[in-house]
């Protein structure tokens, strides 16, 4: 779902000609790669890695690595599904940018024309709205905002589309970058508005069989039926486990398409040559060319050659400069998944890395190493690099939370006896959550909108709790409660950064 913001691209590291060991760079691909992969996957302890290349009309390698579940010998092939997360945007908005073409609708109605209940907080954004608007992160939201309510969650795409209009932007209209994926949901369902289709049957029909994406699927809840498939993977506890199957339907054109690197590869080698597949034209190329138009500033990026630019952003990619090379480029992650797909539209050069584990930088990293291949650059190790900056970051993670724990084991009293924190708390957004005691002074929360999801809490003295979630994917984090008057008011509530990064404040029902 989400465009991973890593750590390593906001340090400025100026990468020298380094000579690697044994590497010769004519040949790394052919003879290389695939040692500098597998090593890379115990480096990081990745279960499954699934890498395409394609250059010049042409798959140049194609494969798999590793095995489907940890503990289990089920390799991967090339037609093994991976989650792609927020490498779905590009297809929804491709997909729009089709019917544009098709004279179906103008990137530029207001989105009121197809959904007249659309509305915003700011009430002149929601009615100036355009369909563009909800393809390139406009709205004045902050980046993710509102996504702990919307994401793996039970509520409809309708019922989200709903509560956008409960967000608070952040700023004012088209004067500030945030990544948000409820306008992605919403672009989407325009489409059924146009076509009388479902989003999913539109893409599979207009974009998945023309390509020959036979074993592609565009809605979650369908993976876990499928025979070849892998098992998402995240860190709990710093031990790498299986999780369950993140189910972002809610939110399906901003997440949730499930596909293989050989599926994958014919989508990248059409977009690298104007729509075609042969002579037939799958895609317009006037659709292609739409979602490669910057439409706003992201913010500056350091390349790991020390060279510093502009990162913008079109409809559902990223675009970039990469040592005078254009690029236009999505990361994905979801619950156990991180991808990539990077196109060199000039250099005909297209690169694909699909992960089952929500805890690497490889995916990023990879891309990078290749990148340098083709562009006869010397070899920098960006896997290395990366993975010392990941470690690092994991440690102090793993130090903080250790004094955390510490404090649990303290056993220090909650202010209040436990029986005053029970009860039903409520948040405008969100809705509600209840909390009930657990086992001696430790609290248990039930939320509305994610019933197969509790979070534990341990007291950490005063009205401060450790809390932990039952989904890895939310985090840890340290709830303080509000009491006012020597009765329990309410309590602030942090999930990872990865999810939403904002707080929300829920107050507790008398």
């Amino acid at each position: 779902m989400k465009k991973v913001y890593l750590l390593f691209l906001s340090i400025i590291i100026v990468t020298s000609p380094v000579k690697a060991q044994g590497v010769n760079r004519n040949k790394f691909i052919s003879d290389s790669l695939d040692q500098y992969i597998n090593r890379a996957l115990t480096n990081w302890r990745i279960p499954a890695a699934a890498v395409c290349i394609v250059k010049d009309g042409k798959v140049v390698m194609m494969k798999g690595y590793g095995v489907k579940e940890l503990g289990l010998n089920n390799k991967v092939d090339i037609n093994t599904l991976f989650m792609i997360g927020s490498n779905t945007k590009a297809f929804t908005a491709t997909a729009l940018a089709m019917l544009q073409a098709d004279n179906k609708l103008s990137l530029d109605d207001k989105v009121t024309k197809y959904l007249p209940d659309f509305k915003l907080d700011n009430q002149y954004a929601g009615q100036e709205a355009m369909v563009r608007d909800l393809l390139c992160h406009r709205l004045g939201f902050k980046t993710f905002e509102g996504d702990f309510t919307f994401y793996n969650t039970n509520l409809s795409r309708s019922d989200i589309i709903e509560r956008l209009g409960h967000l608070k932007a952040a700023y004012p209209f088209r004067t500030k970058w945030g990544y948000t994926n409820s306008a992605f949901l919403t672009a989407g369902q325009i489409i059924p508005k146009v076509t009388g289709k479902e989003w999913e049957v539109y893409l599979k029909e207009n974009i998945f069989a023309p390509l020959g994406m036979i074993n592609t699927l565009a809605l979650s809840v369908d993976l876990p039926k499928s025979l070849n498939r892998t098992v998402p993977h995240s860190l709990v506890n710093g031990q790498l486990t299986a999780i369950p199957y993140p189910m972002v339907d809610g939110l399906a054109p901003a997440a949730s398409i499930s596909s293989s690197v050989n599926d994958m590869s014919k989508w990248v080698l059409a977009l690298l040559n104007d729509g075609k597949v042969g002579t037939r034209q799958v895609i317009p190329n006037a659709a292609i060319q739409a979602t490669r138009q910057p439409q706003d500033i992201v913010g500056r990026v350091t390349h790991l050659n020390g060279e510093s630019n502009y990162e913008l952003y079109g409809l559902g990619w990223f675009l970039q400069d990469y040592d005078n090379h254009q690029l236009v480029m999505h990361d994905g992650g979801v619950s156990g998944y991180l991808s990539s797909v990077t196109l060199a539209p000039k250099d005909h050069l297209g690169i694909i890395i699909l992960t089952n584990t929500d805890q690497n930088e490889f995916f990023e990293a990879l891309r990078w190493d290749i990148m340098d291949v083709y562009f006869k650059r010397p070899f920098s190790d960006y896997s290395g690099k990366y993975l010392k900056i990941f470690k690092e970051r994991q440690t102090a993670d793993q130090q903080r939370d250790r004094k955390i724990r510490d404090t649990v084991a303290l056993n220090r009293l909650p202010q209040l006896p436990p029986a005053e924190y029970i009860g039903k708390y409520v948040n405008d957004l969100y809705g509600s959550m209840t909390i009930t005691q657990g086992t001696n002074n430790d609290l248990e929360i039930r939320f509305e909108h994610h019933p197969k999801m509790y979070a534990h809490l341990q007291p950490l003295g005063g009205n401060r709790f450790y809390v932990t979630f039952s989904d890895p994917i939310f985090g840890k984090a340290i709830f303080p409660f509000t009491v006012e008057n020597g009765k329990v008011t309410g309590v602030r509530v942090k999930v990872a950064d990865f999810v939403e990064q904002d707080p929300y404040d829920f107050k507790k029902v008398p």
